[in-house]
């Protein structure tokens, strides 16, 4: 299931109103189907709707999709001066030359550890 930045509370709950008039009134499918619109109505009127949409995000987006590097080098030359002089913290991923890195920060100084990205892990 991919998560939708677009996701409108009233398009789900029109939904799930056309969806339980296929069901008796006081079914357990009915029961259920207004439990979710009144959950939805819910998270609106408590103003937690941003909440529950990052929410969301992290239970439908595979989480291999969160794995990014937050800096990307083209040699690793240019990673080293980088980590030289910077405070990186211990675990801060990397892409240097389209191969994914860790930082493991060691007593004698911060190291790259080769950790594969997802995108390198597809091919």
């Amino acid at each position: 299931m991919n998560y939708d930045p677009h996701f409108d509370v009233d398009v789900a709950l029109r939904t799930i109103e056309s969806i339980s008039h296929g069901f008796q009134d006081g079914s357990p499918e009915e029961a259920s189907l207004r439990a979710a619109a009144t959950a939805l109505l819910y998270v609106r009127e408590l103003g937690k709707l941003d909440e529950y949409r990052e929410f969301f995000r992290q239970i439908t987006t595979p989480a291999i999709e969160s794995v990014k590097a937050s800096h990307a080098f083209a040699t690793r030359e240019e990673a080293e001066e980088w980590l030289k002089g910077t405070h990186v913290p211990d675990g801060e991923l990397v892409s240097i030359a389209n191969q994914g890195y860790q930082v493991v920060n060691l007593p004698q100084g911060a190291r790259f550890l080769r950790n594969p990205l997802p995108q390198e892990l597809e091919k």
